[in-house]
């Protein structure tokens, strides 16, 4: 078997840096956030801290994987080598399938927002968008580091400011404003709903706050991969503290839970209530470049996971081709085809095929995410801890605690009529890929010795 072409270490701890704060923030805080606060009430802040809580268990579970053995490949590697090859593939074509749909989704979101200031189609815009992000990524390593670290930068910007302004907002050091608690408790209390609205909202929350794991996949392709990934998992408690709840508490702190300007976008409404001039056009262009910065992540991390599959003989080898940059060209633009089959869906059958691929990855990074933490607690006990330079908390309750919380999610979301069929078929698309396994791994066996090609591939590509 000819040797998998390696990627080049082009990424600086710059880059990394922010690729690892900007990875948590999506477009989904900006938007999407509204309408679980119209859902939950003032005290929405606990859910975006529970939620929080489970991603920085899962957060660290990985780490403590991936500071041991770095490994482009990531999670799918650890699954299996943890729970066998059915796991590491299953991780690998969900995490892959989750991130297309996120490219074309957030390609038409994009479109919506250009659409805000210029008449034009909508697939035009996506397409122009779709185009843009594929250059970027086919062009080097680098060229989407920096493309992320500038985007990164713009939204971790925009959101340290309204921190900072709706603090003095609230605590009364604004001009002819006093300290105003009131909006927590006096539109029917701090929990209208009733409390049990609070573990409902975290289905919706969970998937805002996707992203952090971007880290560990892009860490391999930096000089000192042990240090980023060390770094991003040291941080992200702080990250999500900050970015999530607490500027979710400054927005229903200063806007009404119930006002009808929160489901469009909440940080608009909370900068109209302060009077900035203009806060719509600022908030769209910060909400633009969440997209794009998403787009350019999302494109970004399929074809990382693409090449790894193919590395692994579990997708076609042309796929595992890398140019003189060292960049997985065929797999970036099998990834950007997918991404713009999926903006043609929503342009010609939005309520069909669109609505039909969005929701069969509704729950897949529950999935991924669980495998994660079951590959974390076979690979501890089996291996012990004696070497391990970053280790997970309080092991084994806290990752045993966390795969009971996500199992109790997707219990959750088969309860709930509205996220139902996203569960339902997340299951029929991971069922898919399982078959897809095994058939292959039956058509590939007597061709290759896959324990042997697994075993240098993951070191080659680590």
């Amino acid at each position: 078997m000819a040797a998998t072409p390696t990627l080049k270490k082009a990424l600086n701890q710059r880059q990394l840096r922010m690729i690892a704060i900007g990875g948590v923030i999506g477009a989904g805080l900006f938007v999407g956030s509204g309408v679980v606060m119209g859902d939950t009430g003032p005290g929405v802040f606990i859910t975006y801290a529970l939620s929080g809580v489970l991603i920085v268990m899962v957060m660290r579970m990985l780490a403590e994987m991936a500071v041991a053995n770095p490994s482009t490949g990531s999670f799918a590697d650890y699954a299996r080598s943890a729970l066998g090859h059915w796991a590491g593939f299953s991780v690998g074509w969900l995490y892959w399938y989750f991130w297309v749909i996120v490219v074309g989704f957030e390609a038409i979101a994009g479109a919506k927002i250009i659409q805000y200031w210029i008449d034009i189609p909508l697939w035009l815009s996506a397409l122009v968008f779709m185009i843009l992000m594929t250059a970027t990524n086919l062009f080097s390593v680098k060229s989407y580091g920096e493309f992320e670290f500038w985007f990164a930068g713009i939204k971790v910007a925009a959101i340290l400011a309204f921190i900072a302004i709706g603090a003095c907002f609230v605590l009364g050091l604004w001009p002819g404003k006093s300290a105003d608690f009131s909006n927590l408790t006096s539109h029917g209390g701090f929990l209208p709903l009733g409390a049990g609205v609070i573990t409902v909202g975290i289905v919706t929350v969970i998937f805002s706050m996707v992203g952090p794991e971007i880290a560990t996949i892009a860490a391999a392709e930096s000089s000192d991969p042990e240090k980023a990934v060390a770094r991003a998992a040291n941080s992200v408690v702080m990250r999500i503290l900050v970015f999530y709840v607490l500027s979710v508490f400054l927005v229903v702190t200063i806007v009404p839970w119930n006002d009808n300007g929160l489901a469009a976008s909440p940080f608009v409404a909370a900068f109209t209530k302060m009077g900035i001039p203009y806060a719509d056009h600022i908030m769209n262009a910060v909400v633009l470049t969440a997209v794009l910065s998403c787009l350019n992540s999302g494109m970004y991390t399929a074809s990382r996971m693409l090449f790894v599959l193919s590395a692994r003989g579990e997708a076609p080898q042309r796929l595992v081709r890398v140019t003189a940059r060292g960049v997985p060209a065929n797999a970036i633009l099998f990834s950007s085809i997918v991404g713009f089959a999926c903006v043609i869906a929503a342009a010609v059958a939005e309520d069909t095929i669109f609505a039909f691929l969005l929701n069969s990855s509704g729950a897949i990074i529950l999935f991924v995410y669980l495998l994660i933490a079951l590959s974390q607690i076979v690979l501890r006990y089996r291996h012990g801890d004696g070497d391990l330079r970053l280790k997970m908390w309080f092991f084994p309750v806290l990752s045993v605690l966390t795969v009971v919380a996500m199992l109790a999610i997707l219990v959750q979301m088969y309860f709930d009529d509205a996220l139902r069929s996203q569960l339902l078929l997340s299951l029929l698309s991971w069922g898919v890929v399982v078959v897809l396994f095994f058939a292959t791994r039956r058509f590939m066996r007597g061709r290759h010795d896959p324990e042997r090609e697994v075993a240098a591939a993951a070191e080659r590509t680590g």
